[in-house]
């Protein structure tokens, strides 16, 4: 036993660690949901989300530096700074609504616009202002009242004019700021451990590993390629989402 798991455990997680992260590097978005969906079937959820929250924030300091330049900050900033105002709102939602639920909404609305999006369904023009912080806020309450708050700052940036190479960047870097605060939280609520932290550092070569290689494949993709991984990426998640919300 090695924190807890034992040997072939121990090997899944390392493998699903590894298909995360190359998702993440190559995308810039869909790790946790795929670490959430594959570690919670070998571990206890409530262990699961602070280990997911950590791996995500060093997945970022691993990426940003590289995409540093193309990140669209002003768009940014406003949805960092409307989800962490709009997360608190969020639980209390959780608190008053229920969480399957939640999931269905969220995975039939991912599903639907991937579609719309894979015909060639966007945005002429980026999204302004409001329709920014408005997306910022949605992020935030879906992150305090489902863990999930992804998927419409993904669809924010799939659905703009931005090339793919600006969307995955931004997609970083938002992640980094929202991920951090759920680290934070997850610390003050004492979900943090010793186990948790051991486990951390177990994975942290196959995310690196699976974030360089993903990274390096989007290099040497072409933006069109880049877009319909990416959608069809969001697709299967959200597809995934409205089976396990079922069973």
């Amino acid at each position: 036993m090695i924190a807890g798991l034992d040997l072939p455990t121990l090997a899944y997680a390392w493998v699903a660690v590894f298909v995360g992260g190359f998702a993440r590097g190559y995308t810039g978005f869909g790790s946790s949901m795929i670490w959430v969906t594959s570690l919670t079937l070998v571990m206890p959820p409530a262990s699961v989300v602070p280990i997911i929250l950590m791996l995500e924030v060093l997945a970022s300091i691993h990426l940003l530096p590289r995409v540093w330049s193309t990140v669209e900050w002003r768009t940014v900033w406003p949805l960092t700074v409307a989800a962490w105002v709009a997360t608190p709102l969020g639980v209390w939602v959780l608190a008053r609504t229920s969480p399957a639920a939640m999931q269905v909404a969220i995975s039939a609305v991912v599903v639907a616009a991937s579609v719309l999006l894979w015909w060639g369904h966007a945005l002429s023009r980026k999204p302004g202002p409001v329709a920014t912080i408005a997306t910022g806020v949605v992020s935030g309450i879906l992150t305090g009242a489902t863990s999930a708050g992804g998927p419409p700052v993904v669809l924010f940036y799939l659905s703009s004019p931005a090339v793919i190479g600006v969307q995955r960047a931004s997609l970083i870097a938002y992640f980094l700021g929202s991920d951090a605060v759920g680290v934070g939280v997850a610390a003050f609520a004492g979900l943090i451990t010793v186990d948790s932290l051991l486990r951390v550092a177990l994975f942290l070569p196959a995310m690196l590993v699976g974030t360089a290689l993903g990274g390096r494949h989007f290099l040497g993709a072409s933006p069109e390629t880049a877009r319909r991984v990416a959608l069809a990426l969001l697709l299967a998640l959200g597809l995934a989402g409205l089976i396990r919300a079922a069973l």
